[in-house]
């Protein structure tokens, strides 16, 4: 990890990328009663947006839908500290209709969250061959798949993935809703890990699950979370811990609520300077409002009150230890980790299909009368269920269900996306800009050669509500878009302020300058396989992902 002279040299060279960019121009709280769908997404207990896990819950996946850019590099130190900047969204003038129908659509309409994420070590994580991860180090990156191999995956340190996640505007705050104030984004620090001992269980199963004490009552469950908001003293507003900020019947729930008073908050059109690196109290992201000259950070310390909930699953209550999480790998070409569906270690994705119109509730927050994705009548998909009332939003006063999207009909899969009208007066008017951000830059201020396009849409397809069904064994039915979605958001390069940028929606979005194939089918490409360790020290491999493979970065 980087020590004290590192750390100054590293606070040098952001802050002239800074200058140099300036110059060159689920969830429900306590009004959310419901009860978790076997499609509900696994980390969420309808709490959280995480890192999609792999494998079934009594016969469903259980994750999200998450469409990602992933860097890669073999320079040291590309896996643990990098440096983006990005330009937050804005939203259309004209506020969305309840309905949906011929409205405009805003960010909280298409995605719950956006993020830029990283592997971290958490020697209580899965696979539970160890208790020792060495941060920042290759060394842990062990993919093999023979068992008798000192690289056998299931072998692996303990592994946890972070995302730093931006809240939009305008509508339910977290955690009734996804959502920040009024006006403003707001950004948190998550930090997933995965309570299974992957090489021990019942044969056909995904392994040992913790103690069940821990699903009840911690944030995330089965996928324990750490939470805490980026804030301007770089001090969490709570212990971060999954044990301390349980869910909505505990008093400490309030701690993942957006608090202004202390969270950095950005407008609209910021442009944000990102900076994520390990620290020898923990890993940090060091946020920088370019537009307001506001900064922030957090810090995954034992000060902060970070914390991960010990493996043990034969006990009768859940237990939690402080712990300090650090950055798992050296450089960006390592896999990941050995439980995520997803294959990275540093990306940016999106998180989709977290809303749906509805026009009356019932007592309980179920939808009643469907908004105009549904015009046809309720589906009996999850995506009526674990509603908020607009009364509840902070700015935009309509009825919404956050559920997981399985018919593929709500605004994040029709043509909604920025850059999907040809006409620009018409798409602004209609649309969000697009989320901007550059390639990351590694600590040595190097760019990284080489993306991969990925999305983890055959596993949400294998239990979609569209037959037939996606085979994640032998490929049969996976489509993307999805069937029933008549679009899907992919990336492409523009140039803003002068610098060339990343950005996610459709084919028009001005100043495009690649366009990947200009469609979701072509950029997001092939059918991925994934291995995984399961019990009896074997491993399988079941098609995970849309993958493009390894392509050069022009950007």
């Amino acid at each position: 990890m980087q020590r004290s002279r590192g750390i100054s040299i590293v606070a040098a060279s952001v802050l002239a990328l800074a200058v140099f960019l300036v110059s060159a121009g689920s969830a429900l709280g306590d009004s959310g009663a419901g009860k978790l769908a076997l499609d509900d997404p696994l980390c969420a207990s309808q709490l959280s947006v995480c890192a999609d896990p792999h494998g079934l819950l009594n016969g469903y996946y259980v994750g999200h839908d998450e469409p990602s850019v992933e860097f890669k590099s073999n320079v040291p130190g590309s896996g643990n500290d990098v440096t983006y900047l990005t330009t937050l969204p804005k939203d259309p003038a004209t506020q969305p209709n309840a309905s949906g129908a011929n409205s405009t659509t805003w960010n909280f309409q298409l995605r719950a969250t956006h993020w830029f994420g990283m592997t971290l070590c958490d020697s209580e994580s899965a696979p539970e061959f160890t208790k020792k991860c060495t941060p920042d180090s290759d060394k842990n990156d062990l993919t093999g798949t023979n068992p008798r191999s000192a690289n056998y995956i299931g072998k692996h340190p303990g592994n946890a993935y972070m995302e730093l996640q931006f809240y939009p505007p305008g509508y339910v705050e977290q955690f009734e809703g996804f959502g920040c104030t009024a006006t403003q984004y707001c950004a948190a620090m998550t930090i997933d890990s995965r309570t299974l001992d992957q090489n021990h269980g019942d044969p056909g199963s995904q392994g040992t699950e913790n103690a069940a004490a821990c699903n009840a009552y911690i944030l995330g469950g089965p996928e324990p979370i750490n939470w805490a908001y980026v804030t301007r003293s770089g001090r969490s507003q709570a212990p971060a811990n999954p044990l301390f900020t349980g869910t909505g019947s505990n008093p400490n729930f309030t701690a993942v609520n957006p608090d202004p008073s202390q969270d950095l908050m950005m407008n609209p059109g910021d442009r944000i300077l990102v900076h994520m690196h390990d620290t020898p109290a923990g890993f940090q992201v060091n946020l920088v409002d370019l537009s307001t000259r506001q900064t922030g950070s957090m810090t995954a310390s034992i000060a902060n009150g970070f914390g991960h909930i010990l493996f043990t699953p034969n006990s009768s209550t859940c237990q939690e230890a402080p712990y300090a999480f650090h950055p798992e790998y050296s450089t960006a070409n390592a896999r990941g980790n050995t439980w995520s569906v997803h294959t990275y270690n540093v990306a940016m994705s999106d998180e989709l299909g977290h809303f749906e119109n509805c026009l009356a509730l019932s007592a309980d927050l179920n939808c009643t009368q469907p908004g105009s994705q549904d015009a046809g009548g309720l589906d009996e998909d999850d995506d009526n269920n674990f509603c908020v009332p607009g009364t509840d939003s902070t700015l935009v006063h309509i009825d919404g269900c956050f559920s997981a999207d399985f018919d593929w009909d709500n605004q994040s899969y029709r043509n909604d996306w920025p850059g999907t009208n040809p006409d620009p007066s018409l798409d602004r008017a209609l649309h969000p800009t697009p989320i901007l951000f550059t390639s990351p830059l590694t600590v040595r201020g190097t760019r990284y050669r080489t993306i991969a396009f990925e999305t983890d849409l055959p596993q949400l397809e294998a239990s979609q509500d569209n037959p037939p069904l996606c085979d994640v064994n032998t490929g049969a039915n996976c489509t993307v878009p999805p069937q029933g979605a008549s679009f899907y958001p992919f990336f492409t390069t523009g140039i803003h302020d002068g610098i060339c940028q990343w950005q996610e929606g459709g084919n028009f979005i001005p100043d495009t300058i690649d366009h990947f194939g200009g469609s979701a089918a072509a950029e997001y490409g092939q059918l991925l396989r994934v291995v995984f360790p399961v019990p009896g020290f074997t491993t399988v491999n079941p098609i995970s992902d849309f993958n493009s493979g390894d392509r050069f970065n022009p950007c």
